[in-house]
């Protein structure tokens, strides 16, 4: 295993997790006795990751050893053996692109180029802070190979272009869907099954047995059911299969229309309301809500099903609305209430619903 070593610089010199962390601080510590609380020293070390902006700081480390009273060296010892745990900054986005041999026979290398034009050497940070990257050992998702895993979740099945777009689309600010880019259900075959196709290898009528063969005295053989009786083979609720192909239903949900489109006001500067204030909507999204119209809270607050498809088509980040309760959100601001993320945020302590060059 290469040297790893954290970076001190970068760290600073003070660590804190947040809030909302607590509450998952505790549900671990709740698994082990007082005297054994040490065990949970990889979940704390995961979840001070997360509260770090991806990686880990040496304060990082020390608040994890203060929490579970340990020696602050055997804390550096876990976070510097399992790789798990990145010991330098690194972007919003961080791609972890597998390198062992079946993604590498089926494209890997080629995917590599990409991160290097794209992004540059490993671990380099973009300067807008949004994307790096790293090889990493097998990730077990090879039927899915060559693929990478962005954060907490897999792209599957790619090709140097459509890993390309994946990156273009997260430097700009969109959300792009995980899972397989071929036509595929998760593992299944390209294009749907071709073999293994008889209803009777599922409907549980090979099981129809009567008695066990070639035992003594064995009873007279039984007739065989009535095939009226078997259970009809229904089809999975969330796919159809047309032209030989197996799709999610979801994936043919229509297309939002031009009159879908929310409505729209001018006002004068000064006049917008913070839409960073709510959860969900950063700087990024906030610029392109306001060149569509959208810069008041009731705005959004008014928003019906048809505006909220429109929007997320527009904007590439289908379901995150509904996800993220933007419209209950936006009636509780519009009323002149506060949420507890934007008493957060007008506290200044939402870094990501800070402007660039805010302090």
């Amino acid at each position: 295993m290469a040297l790893r070593r954290f970076d001190l610089e970068a760290g600073g010199d003070s660590f804190a997790f947040k809030p909302e962390t607590e509450p998952t601080i505790a549900f671990w510590l709740g698994k082990y006795p007082e005297d054994k609380k040490r065990s949970a020293v990889i979940p704390l070390l995961w979840l001070a990751q997360k509260d770090n902006a991806g990686w880990l700081s040496e304060p990082a480390m020390r608040e994890v050893a203060d929490r579970l009273e340990m020696p602050y060296i055997r804390v550096y010892e876990v976070a510097t053996f399992y790789t798990m745990f990145r010991l330098q900054p690194v972007g919003k986005h961080h791609i972890q692109l597998c390198g062992t041999t079946p993604c590498m026979l089926r494209g890997a290398n080629d995917l590599k180029e990409v991160c290097a034009k794209k992004i540059g050497k490993p671990m380099h940070v973009t300067d807008d802070g949004r994307l790096s990257w790293e090889e990493v050992e097998c990730l077990g998702a090879c039927v899915n190979a060559p693929m990478v895993q962005i954060n907490d979740y897999y792209y599957e099945d790619l090709t140097p272009e459509t890993f390309e777009e994946v990156l273009s689309k997260l430097q700009n600010g969109a959300d792009v869907k995980p899972g397989p880019f071929v036509d595929r259900l998760n593992s299944a075959p390209e294009g749907g099954a071709t073999s293994l196709l008889e209803a009777d290898l599922f409907d549980g009528s090979r099981n129809a047995i009567a008695s066990l063969p070639n035992l003594p005295g064995a009873a007279p053989d039984q007739p065989a059911p009535d095939a009226a009786a078997l259970p009809k083979e229904t089809p999975p609720t969330n796919t159809k299969r047309e032209n030989g192909k197996t799709t999610l239903i979801e994936d043919s949900k229509p297309t939002p229309k031009p009159e879908d489109k929310p409505e729209i006001i001018e006002v004068a500067d000064g006049e917008e309301d913070d839409l960073k204030r709510i959860k969900g909507i950063g700087p990024v999204n906030e610029k392109a809500l306001n060149e569509l119209g959208i810069f008041k809270f009731s705005q959004i607050a008014a928003w019906t099903p048809a505006n909220v498809d429109w929007v997320e088509d527009f904007m590439s980040f289908p379901g995150r609305i509904e996800r993220e309760d933007w419209i209950a959100q936006a009636k509780t601001l519009a009323e002149g209430a506060e949420t507890e993320f934007s008493k957060r945020v007008d506290a200044g302590e939402v870094e990501s619903s800070k402007d660039e060059g805010e302090a």
